[in-house]
């Protein structure tokens, strides 16, 4: 087979594991995952009502322009239709970005640690990969514009940052557009964005920016993760090169469906923002207490130093049915990620991570037996 060399070297992308694997391999029954930062309260009960009376056939494809969906986001966000491509997940529209603009002798810029799947994306297309460290958890946007010269076609940058939670006031954001030419796309990642306390209007920068694609998810604060239902804003005509890019019929109905509902109740979102607030004050004050460092996060996850291996700290929780993700792969090799859960998870957490100073404290080698 003639494989792209690029292809012969990459690895497909590792999740974490399940809870029926983590309850197998562990014989344990109650499993408690905060690794993927999925919304611990779930999703909003008009999901279930809209997916109740679902009345149309399995055996039709959906709406491979997502209308209703398309209308609503639309009206929600105050935008033009022509102005919302529809992905299956983030994961597809960072995918869709990466083959419309990169190629060989083409660069992207994007800070590290990131989300990973900008570099893996852009590796596949052969494209030159110019990373940027974060500094103190935050995009050092001065070496990111330093980085960018006459081949560079995408910069990334991801606010919150995925995996240190720092969220980019837009005042920096401006200041770092108006310096970047008009011909390279900056897509700004807002996953997290229903988390973040005091949001600025992003959304408005199109108008001044038509180089901006902004990305937003209905896997995290609308806790739709299972239907992979992720979206991008811009100007109709960027939309509109991006859109041959996009897989046919790439969102499913009850996707769609979902994602509608999910709208439709603005207090669910709300409600899951302020808890997750509440709950973060917590690990802060633990850390505090503890001598932990911590980045503080917009997200609904906190990446905590826990002043040991990040692998064996992950195995650690693990074995007492907590799974979080070790830094180790993030980029952080003592730290770990945990998705800030309910009240009663995040206790059980605090109480194994204090077992684990115990444990590291008393075998510093770092025996799990």
């Amino acid at each position: 087979m003639k494989w792209k060399e690029q292809m012969l070297h990459l690895r497909a992308y590792q999740p974490g594991k399940s809870i029926e694997e983590v309850k197998r391999e562990y014989n344990l029954n109650n499993i408690v995952k905060l690794a993927s930062n999925e919304n611990p309260y779930g999703y909003s009960p008009m999901v279930d009502t809209a997916l109740n009376n679902f009345g149309d056939s399995f055996r039709f494809y959906p709406d491979g322009s997502a209308q209703t969906l398309r209308e609503k986001t639309a009206g929600f966000l105050d935008v033009d239709q022509n102005q919302l491509i529809f992905t299956n997940g983030t994961d597809e529209l960072v995918q869709i970005v990466s083959r419309a603009l990169l190629e060989p002798g083409k660069n992207t810029v994007m800070p590290t640690p990131t989300f990973p799947q900008y570099k893996h994306n852009a590796v596949i297309e052969g494209a030159e990969v110019r990373e940027v460290p974060v500094v103190e958890g935050r995009h050092d946007l001065s070496k990111m514009l330093a980085a960018i010269d006459d081949e560079t076609a995408i910069v990334w940058l991801c606010s919150p940052n995925n995996p240190t939670g720092i969220y980019m006031p837009q005042t920096e954001l401006r200041t770092f557009m108006d310096s970047v030419p008009s011909d390279v796309l900056v897509v700004l990642d807002e996953a997290y964005y229903e988390y973040v306390d005091d949001p600025d209007d992003s959304l408005a920068l199109i108008d001044v920016y038509p180089n901006l694609l902004i990305t937003r998810t209905f896997s995290k604060g609308y806790g739709l993760a299972s239907f992979r239902v992720g979206y991008g804003i811009s100007t109709a005509e960027n939309i509109s090169r991006l859109e041959p890019a996009r897989p046919p019929f790439n969102t499913n109905a009850l996707g769609q469906l979902a994602a509608a509902a999910a709208l439709d109740d603005p207090d669910f979102v709300a409600e899951s923002r302020q808890a997750n607030a509440e709950e973060k004050e917590k690990y802060y004050q633990f850390c505090q207490r503890h001598g932990l460092s911590y980045f503080p996060t917009q997200g609904n996850f906190i990446l905590i130093d826990l002043q040991c291996d990040g692998d064996f700290a992950a195995e650690f929780l693990l074995r007492r049915g907590l799974i979080v993700r070790s830094g180790a792969v993030l980029g952080f090799p003592t730290c770990a990620r945990i998705t800030i859960g309910t009240k009663d998870q995040n206790e059980q957490v605090r109480h194994a991570i204090d077992e684990l100073k115990q444990h590291v404290a008393a075998q510093p080698q770092g025996d799990l037996a």
